[in-house]
């Protein structure tokens, strides 16, 4: 393979906990809901926006009210993640390793650039990235694939040639819907919520797993 792309929330940094919690909270204590964690975490992809209309319906909020929303959400789970702020095992020496073979990575995530620049800047991993595809630069979200082939574009790689790095089935489908390779990291979901999707290479928990040396 000539391109990584790396999904960043639950596959870079183990946080979905936080995003879950985040949401839940701003659903029921700002908003008047009854939701219960197994309602809010199936609902963990997508941009903010699309979060919202699947609890709330599309009559809910205006286009302002949702973006204020949506910063007042990241804003609690930045606040309560900063403390535990980190990559997966492994993944720094993966990163370098990879940079040090010449492969070209991006990152192609459904965060909005607040949230990938916390993660990014806190950690001093921005050098490792050639691309990076946000929430803000695509009209469709996951499971389509137009986050995944913009960033192969922007690294100017075919998507055949590329692998991608996620943790949530619809981002594994839209990399099939990409025609790219997937490698999951189960942080999130079982194995057995990928069994649909042909183009899962390996599961692991983390980078540590041997695997990851072939890939380099």
């Amino acid at each position: 393979m000539k391109a990584f792309i790396f999904d960043l929330n639950g596959t870079m940094i183990h946080d979905m906990e936080y995003h879950t919690r985040a949401w839940q909270y701003l659903f029921n204590n700002d908003l008047g809901g009854n939701f219960t964690w197994e309602e809010v975490k199936p609902q963990m992809y997508g941009k903010n926006q699309e979060v919202l209309v699947r609890m709330f319906g599309a009559d809910r909020f205006t286009t302002a009210e949702m973006d204020r929303l949506s910063l007042e959400k990241e804003r609690r789970y930045q606040h309560e993640f900063l403390p535990h702020l980190a990559l997966l095992p492994g993944l720094q020496e993966f990163l370098e390793a990879a940079h040090q073979q010449g492969i070209p990575m991006a990152i192609g995530s459904a965060a909005i650039p607040f949230n990938i620049n916390f993660v990014l800047d806190n950690l001093k991993i921005r050098h490792y990235f050639q691309a990076i595809v946000s929430a803000d630069d695509v009209e469709l979200s996951k499971p389509h694939p137009e986050t995944f082939l913009k960033a192969a574009a922007q690294l100017g790689v075919a998507p055949a040639d590329c692998i991608v790095f996620e943790d949530v089935p619809k981002g594994a489908e839209a990399a099939h819907n990409a025609g790219m390779k997937a490698v999951v990291l189960t942080t999130t979901h079982e194995e057995a919520e990928f069994e649909a999707l042909p183009n899962v290479l390996h599961f692991a928990p983390d980078f540590t797993d041997a695997f990851f040396k072939t890939l380099v």
